[in-house]
């Protein structure tokens, strides 16, 4: 697993999953590490917010570690930085924007001092190893969205970072056709690519689209509040937002801390120098309806955040009947349940919804079909790696690419150690590729002990079975479907675990793991009986 004379390539993390990007190449011995990610946790991690790519791999190696290079200031791409960075021991690199980002969450986790942050700033080029990097700046939805252009002496990378195509970005000054096609005009051996939309027929669309369409769709509801939620970090769909509340004559009200983190430190870096004054909750709430525009966070069914209180009727900022609430971003796949819970209550309440299917308030920040195909005419790689995406997107884009004329594509998923030179492209080998939990302040193993009991315990219940030494017997249940049945199950269940101690034999009687089991499985079938679920059942025995 040492790299030699080669240059390899193995995804930690975000090849087979949208979110928690992790990318490592290999080189002439050395490893360099492009993003250090996290995802949001889901249903299948009860009481689990943060989600991480297992780095045991590359922790193993991490004498062999150059640096970290961010491509740009996302969760999914920069969020785990302030649990490794440390462990990991060695530099970062960022761009001013997203440094000031990551420098503010170091100082939150109390290690600012002991993390070395490099800023790169007008996208010089430097040296790590064997490895040459540069950034190439590219429209995205978040200011300085870069991919990384990565010399090896086995050939050249363009790694993309997330990216689209976009005629009129607002913020920032992506790379043109003509140098993009000036770099595949130098060679390049492989793609790696963000694969997010490429299922989607139609290019990405224009910041500067959404700001007309906003504009629009804000003056379509004189008289009224109207709050617009969007993606914190989007700084060009903050700058519009103040855009539109100029051309609406409505004060602006900011309502969530990510937004003021972002507008704060936007700010700090040269972006946002237009955007008005911001008002505070009881001064917007104190003006006509129709004379404010509050932007929010929790557009993706979050809680906790703004919105989402708002929608309870317990946040300073209120909405009644026949306010507007503009949806100004796209579901991210497994929240549409949490979003349809805040827009329910929303709309109970007489509030009017505006969507991205309603209206063209959004555009994504990934590129469709027809900015792939013209990626690739300009860049020209021997060889196309997919990369951020679930399996079918991956799959799909490396047919893609190859039916638009790429010689050849591989296809992989996180774990798998990918040769890209020299010789035929491939996967040679697999490495340990889990997942890792932050659960209360401990990272945890996804697939843990403790992992899978809070599972079963949210799926099936607990029954606890207390033996107090006497022949007396206590069953409780937890999380069982039993109500007023719960007495009778109580009654069966200790007749039941008393009638299997009755039965041990010889020894037997007093082995404590003989009388766990039995006592065991005879409350378990006991609940399975009464409820039809096979809870987890914890025994109780005295110490002698």
């Amino acid at each position: 697993m040492k790299p030699g004379k080669e240059l390899l390539f193995c995804a930690l993390g975000g090849s087979g999953e949208i979110g928690m990007n992790v990318n490592l190449y290999g080189c002439d011995g050395k490893w360099l590490m492009v993003d250090l990610g996290m995802t949001f946790g889901a249903a299948e991690y009860p009481g689990i917010e943060l989600v991480f790519a297992d780095l045991d791999f590359i922790e193993e190696r991490r004498k062999d570690l150059l640096g970290v290079v961010l491509t740009h200031a996302h969760e999914d791409h920069i969020g785990a930085v302030p649990y490794f960075a440390k462990e990991l021991g060695v530099p970062l690199y960022a761009t001013p924007f997203t440094a000031r980002l990551v420098a503010e969450k170091l100082e939150e986790a109390g290690i600012h001092g002991s993390v070395d942050l490099r800023v790169i700033d007008h996208l010089d080029r430097f040296e790590l190893g064997a490895f040459g990097i540069r950034y190439v700046p590219l429209a995205h939805s978040i200011a300085e969205g870069n991919a990384l252009l990565i010399d090896t002496p086995y050939g050249r990378v363009f790694h993309t970072g997330d990216w689209k195509l976009d005629d009129e970005p607002l913020v920032g000054v992506p790379a043109s056709v003509e140098e993009l096609t000036a770099i595949g005009d130098e060679g390049i051996l492989a793609l790696v690519c963000d694969s997010t939309n490429v299922f989607n027929p139609s290019a990405s669309g224009s910041e500067g689209d959404v700001r007309r369409a906003l504009i629009e769709e804000v003056k379509r509801h004189p008289g009224k509040r109207v709050l617009v939620t969007t993606f914190a970090s989007n700084v060009a769909r903050l700058e519009t937002l103040g855009e539109v509340a100029r051309a609406s004559r409505r004060q602006l009200c900011v309502a969530g801390r990510s937004l003021d983190r972002i507008i704060r430190t936007g700010k700090a870096s040269g972006y946002l120098k237009d955007l008005p004054d911001v008002i505070d909750f009881d001064t917007a709430m104190g003006l006509p309806r129709g004379e404010v525009l509050i932007i929010a966070t929790g557009g993706q069914g979050e809680p906790r955040a703004a919105l989402g209180r708002i929608s309870e009727g317990n946040h300073p900022l209120a909405l009644e009947s026949g306010d507007v609430v503009l949806f100004s971003s796209r579901q991210i796949p497994g929240n549409e349940i949490a979003i349809g819970r805040i827009q329910n209550r929303l709309a109970a309440r007489d509030i009017t919804l505006v969507t991205d299917r309603q209206s063209p308030i959004h555009v994504s920040g990934h590129p469709g079909r027809p900015e792939l195909q013209a990626l690739y005419g300009w860049i020209r790689p021997e060889i196309l790696l997919p990369v951020h995406g679930e399996v079918r997107h991956m799959r799909e884009q490396a047919r893609f690419g190859r039916a638009c004329g790429i010689p050849k594509a591989v296809a992989q998923e996180n774990g798998d150690l990918v040769r890209l030179a020299p010789g035929k492209p491939g996967k040679i080998d697999e490495v340990r590729a889990g997942r890792l939990v932050l659960d209360g302040d401990i990272i945890t193993p996804a697939d843990g002990e403790a992992m899978v009991m809070r599972r079963r315990l949210a799926a099936n219940g607990l029954v606890i079975v207390v033996l107090d030494g006497k022949g007396r017997v206590h069953v409780e249940s937890i999380g069982l479907p039993l109500d007023e049945d719960q007495d009778d199950f109580v009654d069966e269940a200790c007749a039941d675990v008393k009638a299997a101690l009755t039965k041990l034999k010889g020894g037997q009687k007093h082995d404590r793991d003989a009388m766990t089991e039995a006592a065991r499985l005879a409350a378990r079938r006991a609940a399975q009986r009464w409820s039809g679920k096979k809870p987890q059942v914890r025994v109780i025995l005295p110490e002698h």
